[in-house]
């Protein structure tokens, strides 16, 4: 192919359709292929470029993705077919087209809807032998796609919302329980402590403003280690819960990991149920808390602010884990309005009282959320700081954790030492209110600095101040 200036390979052909601006030399704000003289890039006419760039379909001026038609309209008509939103009628089908066919990268959304499972997942949903309501959703087998779409549901309102860490344990509570089915004996013991303890409580705390993944992990464990722990009484001892003696839990932790402590919650929930004698079985404290000295700190504060490899959002990251000590999964799980602008500099919300960032960072910070990633398919309008590729979530813990890892951090090291820094420069009690800490956390890690001011910071008023309004923060 050749355009009067010169010949065009395949890529140049595409970027030269996805540039598009004022033209230098006609003013008007179009696709510009072509080159001046100069080297800026112009208009098709400006250019004298013969090819035809304009869908048959609609008339826009872009790029003729298939026989002549723009990449969104191709997305229409295979939706359409795919689909089949007027018969009968449905407006949450006619909407998620709508949706898909708007996304900023409307070709991400076509490779997408050609795998295999997410093609039938469609055509499921234009037969209507899938209904859109998650008792239908809960029903297919466990999936990526599945919980992709139905997340892109919810996010885009065609579905309604719930908590998706609390409906996770639902679904594995359920095949967990029926992994027991041979043994009543575990199986009946097992499930009402994970239903009456776990779940009750669960369902209790859920609640837009709060994740359970810390909750449902600590659920999961427990449940888990219970029932291994019932497994090994009838193995080794013949017995069920009626016969559990001091002896047998003392030998039962003793003998293995330290995993084996999880138990406690289900000892503790049969001794009040009265379904046996008291017992005694101790907390699990970590004989150490990990630390990195000041100085590793430092250098990774310095790593983190200085331009890198690393994608800008995991540097924020960092730099809110080393500089407020803050875990990984509260991070993970601030929203956009968490970063709140005020008179005196850009502040983040993370207990009572917002917290200054620094001068130096806070351009790292406006930089990040103003271009968010995982936001130009079906994501758009996400309300977290640090967005998932899953419409409408945020990043999950384990994948911050692993990106921070790779920046040389250690996670629970780098938190220690942080608060611990902090407790030597600042009252406890102060320190614990700005970070949304419990003033025992606070307390302990001030213990452990050897602050002088950690046994009476309790008793030091807090000062009181009424921010001006702030500006709305920016949304993309």
């Amino acid at each position: 192919m050749k355009w009067p200036d010169g010949a065009i390979c395949g890529i140049c052909f595409t970027t030269a359709l996805r540039t598009r601006g004022p033209c230098p030399g006609c003013g008007e704000v179009r696709l510009l292929p072509g080159r001046t003289t100069d080297g800026a890039d112009n208009c098709r006419d400006c250019a004298g470029i013969t090819t035809t760039m304009t869908c048959d379909s609609c008339g826009t001026e872009t790029e003729r993705f298939r026989a002549g038609h723009c990449i969104r309209c191709v997305l229409k008509t295979d939706l359409d077919q795919l689909l089949h939103p007027h018969s009968p009628p449905d407006l949450r089908l006619k909407r998620l087209i709508g949706v898909l066919t708007e996304a900023e990268r409307p070709e991400s959304i076509y490779t997408w809807m050609r795998g295999a499972k997410t093609k039938e997942l469609l055509e499921g949903l234009g037969t209507r032998t899938i209904a859109l309501n998650h008792a239908a959703f809960d029903t297919l087998p466990s999936s990526r796609s599945v919980e992709y779409l139905r997340e892109l549901l919810i996010h885009h309102g065609m579905l309604e919302d719930r908590d998706r860490q609390l409906a996770a344990f639902e679904r594995w509570l359920v095949t967990r329980i029926l992994d027991l089915e041979g043994n009543p004996h575990i199986q009946a013991p097992i499930e009402r402590f994970a239903r009456w303890h776990h779940l009750k409580r669960l369902r209790a705390t859920a609640s837009p403003e709060k994740t359970l993944n810390t909750a449902v992990r600590s659920a999961k464990q427990e449940t888990t280690e219970s029932g291994k722990f019932l497994a090994w009484l009838d193995t080794h001892h013949e017995l069920t819960i009626a016969g559990i003696k001091q002896a047998h839990v003392n030998e039962y932790l003793a003998a293995g990991p330290s995993t084996r402590y999880a138990i406690r919650t289900f000892i503790v929930w049969l001794i009040k149920n009265k379904e046996i004698p008291r017992l005694e079985i101790p907390h699990r404290y970590a004989a150490t808390k990990p630390l990195i000295t000041q100085h590793q700190r430092l250098e990774l504060i310095r790593h983190c602010i200085e331009p890198n490899k690393t994608p800008l959002t995991f540097r924020v990251a960092a730099l809110i884990l080393l500089l407020f000590g803050q875990p990984v999964g509260k991070i993970a799980a601030l929203k956009c309005s968490d970063l709140q602008p005020l008179p005196d500099g850009l502040h983040l919300n993370l207990g009572n009282t917002p917290v200054l960032i620094p001068a130096q960072i806070a351009p790292m910070f406006w930089e990040h959320l103003h271009h968010r990633p995982n936001q130009q398919t079906s994501n758009r309008g996400n309300q977290w700081l640090f967005p998932s590729t899953i419409p409408g979530q945020h990043i999950h813990a384990d994948t911050m954790m692993s990106q921070l890892r790779t920046l040389g951090i250690n996670p629970s090291g780098a938190r220690n030492t942080a608060l611990r820094g902090l407790v030597q420069e600042l009252p406890p009690t102060l320190i614990a209110n700005a970070l949304g800490y419990s003033y025992q956390v606070i307390h302990k890690h001030a213990t452990d600095a050897g602050t002088t001011m950690a046994s009476y910071a309790g008793k030091i008023p807090l000062p009181t101040r009424t921010p001006s309004k702030p500006s709305p923060p920016a949304h993309e």
